[in-house]
């Protein structure tokens, strides 16, 4: 292999794929990226290409990719044994500013999954230093107290992730999935950093999550309901399904954003299409947990006094990025609208989410959604109409039914929505109609019982 003439640094790594020499710019961006030199490779991709060449013996050369908190590093990188180690060469070295990616709406859902599963949770500074820490799980209890009165130190002090021979933190994109072993812990953890701060992630910090990789729940199995005996899956089931799923997700999504190294378009999109999936898994698995909850005999809402036009307006705020993505508007209350209204906050959000996520997917591209309240005596409606093709009336008859989706396929629906999002409006004195004809969109409306403005503010 004849080398590049446009040779710009050289390096040298040990038996144990150890950087014991580099020259600029690889040794600045190694420790960039919080290696130590003489210290173990930090770069996904040049570990790679090193292990291959000291296990196989073999010389190669190819292009790889890689990246620091601000920049995009593309480089020509030929390598060849020598030694109990590897000999490398560096050419062509180009770097590009990361553009500041915007979290898309599945983005934010996983982030949302993750912290709700998360066994231990902790607020990092932009050191990785720990500002504050709190913990669900019982077998992470003497971790976290650990960890409370370690508040200054970085995280991996006291977690350090099974790839990492010392506590010095690496960065973050590198520690992001690090699979750990927590002592007093049968079960084994995944590392989750999520980044703060625009338009450099992590400028403003970390949030640190604990995810259980395996294991069963700890609370003890609970008797099964009707819901559990006829067809479900059970709640304590649940959340280990969740786990793998997510775990499958997080795992497509480091392939085809291409963070360890770059890929084939085909991969790339191959690894898009598994992510897609476990996205819908994952919401057909809430689905049939909430169906089983909301159809046991003993199941009720919390009423308190809410806005609708304020849940409303969240919803809309919730869901703005995947409407924008498919060109549509939406038309939320005003500012200044308030309609008192009697149910549970949680619950009713619940439901407009289905509902405008409903209107989003079935609405053609540029269209418009309209968000209405309006309150009538002792009732308080909210309205969500689209511009999509409109149910006739043997249509109307069948969309609340469990598990209709009007001859639907391919759009990841589960056909539980609806009839899971009426039965929650029963279960709060309320109601979910609809009102449609073809061709002419459709109107589904939520009515609650009112509740007088003279009593309280609402939240």
């Amino acid at each position: 292999m004849a080398l590049s003439p446009s040779i710009i640094a050289r390096a040298r790594t040990d038996g144990q794929d150890r950087l014991i020499e580099a020259e600029e710019p690889l040794a600045g961006f190694h420790r960039r990226c919080g290696g130590e030199l003489p210290g173990a490779l930090v770069t996904p991709a040049l570990i790679e290409l090193v292990r291959k060449t000291r296990v196989y013996g073999l010389r190669m050369a190819r292009v790889i990719q890689a990246q620091d908190e601000s920049e995009q590093v593309t480089a020509w990188i030929e390598v060849a044994p020598e030694g109990e180690g590897v000999a490398l060469a560096i050419a062509d070295w180009q770097v590009e500013p990361i553009r500041p990616a915007s979290r898309t709406s599945s983005e934010r859902a996983e982030t949302a999954l993750i912290r709700h599963v998360a066994g231990l949770s902790a607020r990092l500074g932009a050191s990785q230093e720990l500002l504050a820490v709190d913990h669900t799980a019982k077998d992470l209890a003497p971790l976290a107290e650990t960890m409370r009165e370690g508040i200054g130190e970085v995280w991996t002090k006291f977690i350090l992730p099974a790839e990492s021979k010392d506590h010095r933190p690496l960065h973050w994109r590198l520690l992001d999935g690090a699979s750990v072993d927590i002592p007093g812990s049968a079960r084994q953890w995944r590392v989750h950093l999520v980044p703060l701060g625009k338009p450099q992630p992590g400028s403003s910090g970390f949030e640190l999550h604990l995810v259980a990789q395996e294991g069963q729940p700890e609370a003890p199995p609970r008797p099964a309901s009707t819901a559990d005996r006829i067809g479900g899956i059970g709640r304590d089931i649940a959340p280990v399904l969740r786990q793998p799923v997510s775990r499958i997700i997080a795992n497509a999504e480091t392939i085809r954003t291409q963070l360890a190294g770059p890929l084939a378009e085909e991969y790339s999109n191959y690894a898009a299409d598994i992510a897609s999936a476990g996205e819908h898994l994952l919401a057909l698995i809430d689905d049939l947990t909430t169906l089983e909850l909301v159809e046991e005999d003993d199941f009720e809402t919390a009423p308190d006094m809410i806005d609708l036009a304020d849940v409303a307006r969240r919803a809309v705020g919730i869901l703005g990025v995947r409407a924008a993505e498919r060109g549509l508007s939406l038309d939320a209350p005003k500012a200044a609208d308030s309609v008192p209204a009697i149910g549970e906050f949680r619950r009713v959000l619940q439901i407009l989410l289905n509902l405008v996520g409903n209107a989003i997917r079935y609405s053609p591209e540029g269209g418009e959604i309209w968000i209405r309240t309006e309150q009538d005596g002792k009732r308080a409606r909210i309205t969500v109409a689209d511009q999509g093709e409109g149910l006739d009336e043997e249509e109307q008859e069948k969309v609340f039914a469990k598990f209709e989706r009007l001859g639907r396929t391919g759009d990841g629906g589960s056909g539980l929505g609806l009839y899971i999002s009426r039965r929650l409006a029963e279960a709060m004195d309320g109601t979910l109609t609809v009102e449609s004809a073809k061709g002419h969109g459709a109107r589904f409306t939520l009515e609650l019982p009112s509740f007088p403005e003279r009593r309280r503010t609402p939240r």
